[in-house]
């Protein structure tokens, strides 16, 4: 309806309302956001809530924001536990994705596994491997066409239940077939989450602390990997059972459940209501993430309201976004963005680490002939170091920038992949251990750096009206990309032996100059005002080189330190 930002609530609104209408008093949490209807009259206007009890925002149908006696229902989260909520259930997510990573490389080896599927070769380890991430690529495109519709809450929710269906197809194979189909429908959910999940966190949080909280789902990805690998390590003393290999892929249910339980007591990305006419509710959760007491009349609150509606409103002029558009220049330069969001994506799969990560345990095995069981238990412990050292950027990457770590981290990675390969050309115990030491090495630098940058950078640049399509443009770029990775790795272990970790180290060292000349620097900057980047400059080499401005999240002028120096506005 004209002039107004209510609207009736959607199917899972009426659903929300309902249970709390009929849950006790003492169960009915009030950060939960209720949804409003609204009925024309001529004088004016009338609200009803499902919760009668509910404290209304009352408006006059001619207010375009909410009236000074407005004030903001307070929940039980706000601020920094309702951001550490978000990134909680955004942790679990990434976590899981960890796990998926690293939890085939850990059971693929096993004897029941290799007896319930006729002893694979290496081509066909390579297809149950890779296979998933043609799903995910499938799941990306997905999110590209419906996450704008359904909002990123509800398209987690959406990637979540497939990847269950997936998950149990997975655990209760018998055949080839139904192994690579389950594959298939897991990777969709996943490929739908890894759109969904970084643009939820991003647009719900500040710029100042954005790219930190960043790094430690990265960290949670890390964490992912080493248990899977000890999940299989625990699973094998059942052999010769089948529970050995069918455990840990069941094990991901538990993420997936974890996640669906949190999703409704978490607000919708306030960024995406705004861009959907819900400016009240947006309203009402910037407040809530502001915290601090703050109300929806709050200055705060308002300025970050208002920033976002005049971008939304200057991206509208253009017209509604429509599928060619971020194939396109533009005012708003499109197709730069999704090529340069794109990147990070492609850096992370042809660093090599998929090639590792997925088949570690294999690569010990096979490369410089350890046990399975030590090949297992190698992998796990570089696994821990892995976790454990990827959260160090969190104490430097908006000081520094993601250019600068991207940077550091792709040259180190390419160092590390030298060794590793005259190493392995030379042979020899001693050599050997030098192997696996800048194995545990290269995980190292490249969580420093290439990780974290990777899952964060072109959220953070799409612009809002195409930020969906151009992340899971994006996304899908990583998996097609994992997808040749992890198919080959078998094969190429087998006959490239040393020279298969010389490509690796010629690609990480291509990324310095890459990010050097073309990639602005996004850290300590809001998302409106990376959009005031690109309006800005040209496509080619970048000029914002360097973290903007800790006191102010807008750009300031080249000779402006701080806010301070800015004239007084008349």
């Amino acid at each position: 309806m004209a002039g107004s930002w209510a609207h009736r609530p959607s199917r899972p609104g009426q659903l929300y309302n309902g249970l709390l209408r009929l849950a006790p008093r003492s169960l009915k949490f009030p950060h939960i956001l209720r949804y409003v209807e609204v009925k024309h009259h001529d004088e004016g206007e009338e609200f009803q809530d499902f919760d009668q009890d509910a404290p209304l925002i009352h408006r006059d149908s001619t207010t375009s924001y909410p009236t000074e006696d407005a004030t903001m229902v307070v929940g039980r989260l706000t601020g920094s536990a309702l951001r550490g909520a978000i990134a909680a259930c955004c942790g679990a997510a990434f976590l899981l994705f960890g796990y998926d990573q690293g939890v085939l490389g850990a059971v693929i080896a096993a004897p029941s596994f290799r007896k319930t599927f006729d002893d694979p070769n290496e081509n066909l380890e390579g297809i149950f491997a890779s296979i998933y991430d043609i799903g995910c690529a499938v799941g990306a495109l997905l999110a590209f066409a419906t996450a704008d519709r359904f909002g990123r809450k509800g398209s987690i929710v959406w990637g979540c239940w497939i990847m269950i269906v997936g998950t149990i197809l997975q655990t209760s194979a018998n055949e080839k077939i139904q192994m690579i189909i389950s594959r298939i429908v897991t990777g969709i959910g996943n490929g739908i989450n890894t759109c969904a999940v970084p643009m939820w966190q991003a647009e719900s949080f500040k710029a100042h602390n954005r790219g930190a909280l960043l790094v430690i789902q990265s960290a949670l990805i890390a964490l992912g990997f080493p248990l899977s690998t000890f999940m299989g390590l625990a699973a094998s003393e059942t052999e010769p059972s089948t529970f050995a290999w069918r455990f840990p892929i069941a094990f991901q249910g538990v993420f997936l459940i974890m996640i669906l339980i949190s999703l409704p007591f978490l607000p919708e990305s306030p960024r995406w209501l705004i861009s959907h006419d819900r400016v009240e509710e947006a309203t009402e959760v910037l407040a809530r993430l502001e915290g601090k007491g703050a109300t929806i009349n709050d200055p705060r609150v308002i300025a970050e309201r208002d920033t976002v509606v005049s971008f939304v409103n200057t991206e509208r002029e253009v017209g509604k976004a429509s599928w060619g558009e971020v194939f396109t220049e533009g005012k708003l330069r499109n197709l730069s963005r999704v090529l340069l969001g794109a990147g990070p994506y492609m850096f992370n799969q042809w660093s090599g680490i998929n090639s590792l990560a997925y088949f570690l345990p294999i690569t010990f095995e096979r490369n410089i002939q350890f046990s399975k069981r030590l090949s297992l238990i190698m992998s796990g412990v570089c696994g821990i170091q892995y976790f454990l050292l990827s959260w160090l950027p969190y104490f430097f990457i908006e000081r520094a920038g993601r250019r600068k770590v991207l940077m550091y981290s792709a040259g180190a990675c390419s160092f590390c992949m030298v060794i590793i390969s005259i190493m392995l050309s030379i042979g020899g115990k001693v050599a050997s251990w030098v192997f696996v030491a800048f194995i545990f090495i290269f995980f190292d630098v490249f969580s420093w750096g290439i990780l974290p940058v990777s899952w964060m950078y072109a959220s953070e640049i799409m612009p809002l009206r195409t930020r969906n399509k151009g992340v899971a443009l994006g996304v899908t770029s990583h998996w097609l990309s994992n997808f040749v990775v992890v198919y080959v790795t078998p094969m190429a272990i087998r006959n490239l032996s040393y020279r298969l970790y010389i490509i690796w180290a010629v690609l990480n060292a291509s990324f310095v100059p890459i990010t050097y000349f073309f990639y602005p620097e996004t850290a300590r900057r809001s998302l409106e005002d990376v959009d005031e980047i690109f309006m800005r400059e040209k496509f080619g080499i970048t000029h914002t080189t360097k973290p903007g401005n800790r006191r102010r999240d807008s750009v300031l002028p080249a000779d402006v330190e701080s806010t301070d120096d800015l004239p007084d506005k008349e």
